[in-house]
């Protein structure tokens, strides 16, 4: 009796340190994580595109697309893996792997930039901590809770990119990039040791599987086994077709316009630290207040298509001007344009059953995966194929000078991207903006977990795609 009587207390022990384990795992160790991870990252904007252009003089924005290409493509085979095997061995484990391999370049940007270039493609296949993250706020909120949390961490994403790019650029012109470097260095070692000393177990040990085994289907860690799922639907395949469409070219803007301000419309680096701050700033108020009134007052369709209109003037005028006034003004739209994504989840979730809600929201993440590594590598081919190339930076003696289709057209991909926006347009023109009958349940909120997977652990809520607009642009 004595002896059950001490094993009764000794698991009463366990299931206390258990519980109190958990409850120290706050939404607030999220949040430090990705500001750290991509303030590091935002500090190196002005670096990066020296490093880049001094790498790759004679062909830049091709080789820039084949790198975050590479990187964007890898992310996209590995993410739904690594969320899989989140669920079984625990979030922290694989919170300081995706953070380790995210940060590993930054040292070499001035160890070996042939180095950094290659670390950071290849670092795709780990550089996923935005799953881990949200499958981590999943494990600790409630589902009533979930979407506010959610946003704080999107909220504090674009913060670091307002404020690190300027921060790196005054740093970079008094001191030099070899700060910077160290600096940004400094905090991604900050960043690791915070998860690996401070940052606790999200998921119960009852969750978690002890031995090293595989316990994960190759259902579970098939990238592509949300796509399969696009044709079954008619509504779900429209919604999925202008996801891809206008996904598509605001993935491969990422990766090189920043570049193109710089090289193409000759931005200083303090000019483009404010251009950043400015779309960042202007998105997140774009995301927040006027989405919400927005989906009030003309409905979540016309949402859609009224941010597909913003994008595709954001675009065209990219694609045309010439100017840096130009480039502001096209900012300021671009900012109105990420109004997008949020209401096409809203309209995701309000067209979709119940059951069917996590299923879907992972096919549209899948397809915006996609696109994260079709995108740069599109834009920089478009950029080769059309010989825009530095205009202005002798190389060998020589000037490179642009095409005369530069006189026409500066930036090529641009017009090309407002192109798909167009189709994107007349796609979702076709998408219902009712299915269900009036006065039917409110949809679910998405599940975060099929097949225990993590890879639909993404937020679902309306607020779940609120991601800055600047989002992975200084990497």
């Amino acid at each position: 009796a004595s002896r059950e009587k001490a094993e009764t207390e000794a698991s009463g022990r366990m299931l206390v340190r258990s519980s109190l384990k958990r409850t120290r795992a706050r939404v607030t160790h999220a949040v430090v994580v990705i500001f750290l991870e991509f303030f590091a990252w935002g500090l190196l904007t002005t670096p990066m595109l020296k490093v880049l252009h001094e790498t790759f003089p004679q062909h830049t924005f091709l080789m820039n697309g084949l790198v975050h290409g590479v990187k964007g493509f890898l992310s996209f085979l590995s993410a739904p893996l690594i969320g899989a095997l989140s669920d079984t061995w625990g979030r922290k484990s694989f919170l300081l792997i995706t953070v380790f391999f995210t940060c590993a370049p930054i040292p070499f940007m001035r160890i070996s930039p042939w180095w950094y270039f290659a670390l950071i493609a290849v670092s795709g296949t780990f550089a996923v901590t935005f799953s881990v993250i949200f499958a981590y706020v999943a494990d600790i909120t409630e589902e009533h809770e979930r979407s506010t949390a959610y946003g704080l961490v999107s909220a504090t994403f674009a913060a670091s990119l307002v404020t690190s790019p300027a921060i790196g650029a005054y740093l970079s012109s008094r001191y030099g990039d070899s700060l910077v470097v160290l600096v940004a260095t400094v905090i991604a070692v900050t960043d690791i040791a915070f998860v690996f000393f401070v940052v606790p177990e999200s998921l119960p040990d009852k969750m978690r599987l002890s031995s090293l085994g595989f316990p994960i289907s190759w259902e579970q860690a098939d990238p592509f086994a949300s796509l399969r799922r696009v044709g079954k639907d008619s509504t779900v395949l429209l919604i999925c077709v202008t996801v891809f469409l206008s996904y598509l070219p605001e993935a491969g803007q990422y990766s090189s316009f920043f570049l193109y301000l710089k090289q193409v419309i000759h931005f200083s680096p303090e000019a483009i630290a404010a251009f950043i701050a400015m779309v960042g700033i202007l998105s997140i108020v774009a995301q927040t207040v006027l989405l919400s009134v927005l989906m009030r007052t003309i409905g979540k369709k016309n949402t859609v298509l009224l941010g597909l209109g913003f994008q595709l003037l954001q675009l065209g005028w990219y694609a045309f001007g010439s100017e840096p006034w130009m480039m502001w003004a096209a900012g300021t739209v671009a900012a109105l344009s990420s109004i997008t994504f949020p209401a096409v989840s809203a309209l995701v979730s309000h067209n979709a059953s119940a059951d069917q809600q996590g299923v879907v929201q992972g096919m549209i993440t899948g397809i915006r995966g996609l696109c994260n590594g079709l995108g740069p590598a599109l834009y920089g081919f478009i950029f080769f194929l059309f010989n825009v190339e530095l205009s202005d930076v002798p190389v060998k003696g020589h000037r490179f000078l642009l095409s005369p289709q530069r006189a026409v057209i500066p930036g090529p991909p641009f017009l090309f991207g407002a192109c798909t926006v167009i189709l994107a347009v007349v796609v979702a023109v076709f998408i219902p903006e009712n299915l269900r009958p009036a006065g039917g349940p409110a949809a679910a909120k998405p599940a975060h977990a099929q097949n225990g997977g993590t890879a639909l652990a993404t937020p679902t809520s309306d607020a779940e795609d609120i991601e800055p607009l600047l989002q992975d642009s200084s990497m």
